[in-house]
């Protein structure tokens, strides 16, 4: 009798725990605006395996997912069938050269054509979309080889405001303007902007006057960019050039520091984010040559992306 009397209440207990969780979910639709250039757009290689270009599949996701480690800690990445799974509480909205991505978080969502890629969206939807009790939608706006000081240029620096700035901004407005359209399923939900991550920096390396301004020209930015979508505490994550690991050159390491310190000036709801942890050898990796695409490693992208979400959710509960 003590026997049942227990079963049941363990059964009342989870009732209640699902019954709170769904309860707590309103009429609104959790916004997340990815930005910045190639790597936030995504090289993290799925299922391409071949010997001369690829290395023979190694640090490719598919064989990511054959670690016990990684299939024990993040099962909800696969789907029954033993591929990579999707979700139907996220979405994605990324516009690319090759045309417009929108559609339920899975493979896919970078600036290749195809579904053999992914970037920091994908673990990172994932995280928000277990947390989140609303939907969630991520707009992803980033374009490859382009720099603060001048393409991403903020209105608030000295000189003239950058293409990039102006188009990541116009592109953020359109998704949400057009989510009635692009996700017909979302259209009665009230779309709001809950977090801004920022993952940049390897072209202002170059350029001593861009890493002297870098600091500055990113603070400016996210003043900037909280003005413009009329969000002045709006939570922001500045996710540190990471490439290449820990030990790195002067120029990198001065990037590193300047976003650093842009996220201790700003202060109250801006984190940064350290990512050289998640820094995968060549040898170990699809793209040997890629350095500055964290040599294509899926395993980056993905553990950059869940590092990403497990600090937006923090963020986000100080906010509340």
């Amino acid at each position: 009798m003590k026997l049942k009397k227990t079963i049941f209440l363990l059964f009342v207990s989870s009732i209640y725990c699902l019954c709170a969780k769904k309860s707590s979910a309103d009429d609104s639709l959790h916004v997340y605006i990815l930005a910045g250039q190639s790597n936030m757009e995504g090289q993290g290689v799925v299922d391409l395996d071949h010997p001369k270009y690829y290395n023979d599949g190694k640090g490719i996701l598919k064989n990511v997912f054959k670690k016990t480690e990684f299939k024990s800690k993040f099962p909800h990445v696969l789907s029954n069938d033993g591929g990579f799974a999707t979700r139907n509480d996220v979405f994605v909205r990324f516009k690319t050269r090759h045309g417009l991505k929108i559609g339920p978080l899975g493979i896919g969502f970078t600036g290749y054509e195809g579904k053999h890629h992914i970037g920091p969206e994908f673990q990172f939807g994932h995280v928000l979309g277990i947390h989140t009790p609303q939907p969630v939608l991520i707009i992803k706006t980033a374009w490859g080889g382009k720099s603060l000081f001048s393409d991403f240029r903020p209105p608030s620096s000295p000189g003239q405001t950058g293409t990039f700035y102006v188009k990541m901004i116009t592109e953020i407005n359109e998704g949400l303007r057009n989510i009635k359209t692009d996700f017909p399923q979302l259209g009665k939900l009230k779309p709001e902007i809950k977090g801004f991550i920022w993952f940049q920096g390897w072209n202002d390396m170059f350029n001593a006057s861009a890493r002297e301004e870098y600091q500055s020209n990113l603070v400016n930015l996210i003043r900037d960019v909280r003005s413009d979508l009329n969000k002045p505490r709006l939570p922001v994550i500045i996710g540190e050039l990471g490439n290449l690991g820990p030990k790195t050159n002067k120029s990198m390491s001065d990037i590193r520091h300047a976003q650093k310190n842009a996220a201790d000036a700003l202060g109250d709801l801006v984190a940064f984010v350290q990512t050289h942890q998640f820094a995968r050898p060549k040898k170990k990796s699809p793209n040997t040559t890629h350095g500055h695409h964290w040599f294509g490693n899926a395993e980056s992208y993905f553990l950059i992306g869940n590092e990403f979400g497990k600090n937006m959710i923090k963020l986000t509960n100080q906010n509340n």
